[in-house]
């Protein structure tokens, strides 16, 4: 087994464990750790990919500001860790063959497909996102930045309103 394939195996593990972690540990704040192990997890598996601008965008992104945000939304928020929340909801069986479907179909789907090997990765890929985002999306980049402004501004008024 190659190198490349055992460190896939252990970041796909890592990453299994740490989301299944998110949703079955009580505290919050820890489940929002868990959420960026998970991260970092998938950032690992991109670097193992060669899509080097992918993990440091999932770094950036996903680990520096989803989960500070998460943080911050649980810290701001109060009364929401309390020892009388229920673990499980009352339709956990139905989740659970849902649950159990869904990965069965995902199974079927990976075994019957094709997977074609491409045998040299494009490595001028980030110079031409980069290219894209500011020339043909610069108007649905610059709405999506003015969009999640105005919801953090939101939230900290509303935040500030509760406190009174």
């Amino acid at each position: 087994m190659a190198t490349e394939q055992v460190v896939f195996l252990i970041l796909a593990g890592g990453i299994l464990l740490s989301a299944l972690m998110v949703v079955s540990v009580r505290n919050i704040v820890h489940a929002a750790l868990f959420l960026a192990l998970c991260f970092a997890g998938v950032a690992g598996i991109y670097v193992l990919l060669r899509a080097e601008f992918l993990a440091v965008a999932q770094v950036l992104i996903y680990i520096g500001a989803i989960t500070v945000l998460f943080l911050f939304g649980i810290m701001l928020t109060r009364h929401i860790t309390g020892q009388n929340i229920p673990q499980l909801v009352a339709h956990w069986k139905w989740a659970l063959a849902g649950a159990c479907a869904f990965f069965f179909l995902l199974l079927h789907l990976i075994l019957r497909s094709e997977w074609r090997v491409v045998e040299e990765v494009p490595r001028d890929s980030t110079t031409a996102l980069g290219l894209a985002l500011v020339e043909r999306y610069v108007l649905p980049f610059e709405l999506a930045s003015v969009i999640l402004l105005a919801a953090v501004v939101g939230a900290v008024v509303l935040a500030k309103q509760e406190g009174r």
